[in-house]
C-alpha cells in the first residue's frame, strides 16, 4: 500500500480542509524524506508556484530523486513552461469548443476553465479535461481559450490552491478524494504483495483481448507469486506512476489511449506489455509487412495500393489473380478486411476504403481451414492454436452475420505438437518485433508456409488458448512479469 503526501507551500492553504497527517507543508518535506525505505510514497505536490527553482519546483525534484511518485513531475512542469507543447492533437477541438462557448460578439473572446485532477464541472469539456490533464499531469490547470475566427487554447497554466475561492475549492476536494482514494478513508491493511501491476481494460470493448474469466485467472496467477494485480481503465493514466508494470488487456491502437499508456509506462521505467515500440510494429499492417519483408519472411504475395493511383489498381487482377484480399492497414479481429472477385467489386471496395485510408494493403487470396496461431512470450513459444473459419465464410470472424459476429471453431495443442517449421517461422516473425507476448498467425497450403500477421495485443481467452495449458498459461505470463521486475529491481537490463 502507498502512502500518501499532500505537500502545501503554506499550513494556511490547506485551511478549509479538515486537518490530516497526509498534509504537510514544503518545507517539512524539503527537509526530510518522510515514509520508510520499503514504502511506496505517492507525492501531491500543491504549491503556489512551480516555477523554476522555486520551492514548488524543488519539492518535485526531491520527491524524485527520493523514489516518490509525485505530481507534477519535473517533466510536466518543464512541458508546462514550453508553450510550443501545447498544440494538442484533438482533430476537433474546435467543434468541441465552438458548442460550448459563445461564438458572436467580438471576434476575439477570452474564456478559462479550471481542470482538477483531469475533472471538469462542464460536461461538455469533459473529454478535453482529461486529454490535457493526460499531458500535463497537475493538480490545477487553469485552461484559457481565444478564438480568431475559431476557438482554439492559448494556454495552459498551473493555479495554486490558494487563489480557489469557497465553490472551487470544494470543486477541488471532490476531485481530490476521486483521484486519492485515500485521503478520508482508513487504509487497507498492508497486504504482502511485492509488486503492484496495472492491467488496462475496456469494459465497453465489444471483442476484447481477454475475457473476464481470462481477466480473473490473471488476477490470481499475479497473487500467488506476489504481485497484485488491478485492473484499470483510460480514465487511470494520471495514477499509471503507482504501478511496476503495465499489462494491456485492451485492443491496441496508435491513435488511441493504449499507446499512451503504453508510452507513458515505458518513460516511466515500468516494465510493459505491449511496450510502444511492439505497438507501432504490430499495428499497423503496411508497416509489419515491409518488416516481415525485410527480413526475408515468407508472406502472402502482397502490393501496396495508393488512393490517387487508379493505374496500379488497374494492374493488381493480373498481379494477384482473383480473389484478391484488400485489407486497411489497422484493422483488427478481421475487420477492415474484404474479399473480392472481379474487377468491378475491386474498384467499390477500394473506393470505399480510401474514404478511411490513404493506402491499402492488397494479397494473394490463400484459403484454408484454419489458421495457426502461435503465442510467442520472450521469443520461446508459449502456446498454440489452430482458429478455423467461420462456418460458411472465408474468415474465423464474420462480422456480416446476423445479430453478433460468428467465430470459427478453435484447436488448443501443445506447443510440441506443433509442426516444426510452424514455431520456427513464428519466432523469426517476432525476432525484429521484441521480446514482448505475440500472436502469430500463419497459413500453410500444401509445402508453403507463410506470415499472415503478427499481433502485438494477442487474444487470451479462457476456455479457448487456455485449454490445453490451463492455469500454468496465466502462470508463466505473470512469471515473466515477475522476472522483468525483479532485474529492473537489482538495475539490471535484459
Amino acid at each position: 500500500m502507498s502512502r500518501l503526501v499532500i505537500v502545501v507551500e503554506k499550513a494556511s492553504d490547506w485551511g478549509s480542509y479538515y486537518p490530516s497527517d497526509n498534509v504537510v507543508t514544503a518545507q517539512d518535506y524539503l527537509r526530510e524524506s518522510l515514509g520508510r525505505d520499503d514504502e511506496r510514497v505517492q507525492v501531491i505536490n500543491l504549491c503556489r508556484s512551480y516555477k523554476y527553482l522555486g520551492t514548488g519546483y524543488y519539492v518535485s525534484l526531491l520527491a524524485e530523486a527520493r523514489g516518490h511518485k509525485v505530481i507534477p513531475s519535473v517533466r510536466a512542469i518543464n512541458d508546462l513552461r514550453r508553450r510550443s507543447l501545447y498544440g494538442l492533437d484533438i482533430e476537433d477541438l474546435n467543434a468541441k469548443l465552438g458548442n460550448f462557448l459563445p461564438a458572436g460578439g467580438r471576434d476575439t473572446t477570452d474564456l478559462g476553465i479550471l481542470v482538477y485532477f483531469g475533472e471538469t464541472s462542464y460536461p461538455a469539456l469533459a473529454d478535453l479535461a482529461r486529454q490535457v490533464f493526460e499531458l500535463f499531469p497537475c493538480p490545477i490547470l487553469r485552461l484559457e481559450f481565444e478564438r480568431e475566427r475559431v476557438w482554439q487554447i492559448a494556454a495552459i497554466k498551473p493555479t495554486g490552491l490558494h487563489t480557489l475561492s469557497d465553490q472551487q475549492e470544494d470543486a477541488f476536494a471532490q476531485a481530490l478524494d476521486q483521484f486519492s482514494r485515500k485521503l478520508w478513508r482508513k487504509p487497507r491493511a498492508r497486504r504482502k504483495f511485492r509488486y503492484d501491476l496495472a492491467m488496462l481494460v475496456d469494459p465497453q470493448e465489444a471483442m476484447p483481448p481477454s475475457n473476464k474469466r481470462a481477466l480473473k485467472a490473471f488476477v490470481e496467477a499475479g497473487a500467488e507469486l506476489g504481485i497484485e494485480v488491478d485492473s484499470i481503465t483510460r480514465n487511470d493514466y494520471a495514477r499509471l506512476a503507482e504501478y511496476d508494470a503495465l499489462f494491456i488487456r485492451a485492443t491496441t491502437a496508435l491513435d488511441n489511449h493504449t499507446y499512451r499508456f503504453a508510452n507513458r509506462a515505458e518513460k516511466e521505467d515500468m516494465v510493459v506489455i505491449d511496450d510502444p515500440g511492439s505497438i507501432l510494429k504490430c499495428t499497423n499492417k503496411i508497416y509489419l509487412h515491409d518488416l516481415l519483408k525485410s527480413r526475408k519472411l515468407a508472406t502472402p504475395r502482397t502490393e501496396i495500393l495508393y488512393r490517387d493511383d487508379p493505374k496500379r489498381l488497374a494492374e493488381l487482377p493480373d498481379q494477384l489473380g482473383f480473389p484478391i484480399v484488400l485489407k486497411i492497414p489497422d484493422g483488427s479481429f478481421s475487420r477492415g478486411i474484404v474479399k473480392v472477385e472481379n474487377a468491378d467489386a475491386l474498384k467499390r471496395a477500394a473506393d470505399d476504403l480510401f474514404q478511411h485510408t490513404a493506402l491499402v494493403l492488397a494479397q494473394e487470396f490463400m484459403f484454408t481451414d484454419f489458421d495457426w496461431r502461435i503465442g510467442i512470450l520472450n521469443r520461446e513459444p508459449l502456446y498454440a492454436c489452430k482458429y478455423f473459419m467461420s462456418r460458411g465464410h472465408w474468415q474465423i470472424y464474420n462480422h456480416a452475420a446476423k445479430g453478433t459476429a460468428k467465430t470459427g471453431g478453435f484447436e488448443t495443442l501443445p506447443v510440441r505438437g506443433v509442426p516444426t517449421e510452424v514455431l520456427k517461422l513464428a519466432q523469426k516473425a517476432t525476432a525484429p518485433i521484441g521480446d514482448g507476448l505475440y500472436g502469430v498467425d500463419l497459413k500453410q497450403v500444401g509445402d508453403r508456409l507463410v506470415v499472415i500477421e503478427v499481433n502485438d495485443n494477442p487474444s487470451i481467452d479462457a476456455g479457448v488458448e487456455d485449454a490445453y495449458l490451463g492455469e500454468d498459461l496465466y502462470r508463466r505470463i505473470m512469471d515473466e512479469f515477475l522476472r522483468r521486475m525483479e532485474r529492473k529491481r537489482m538495475g539490471l537490463r535484459d
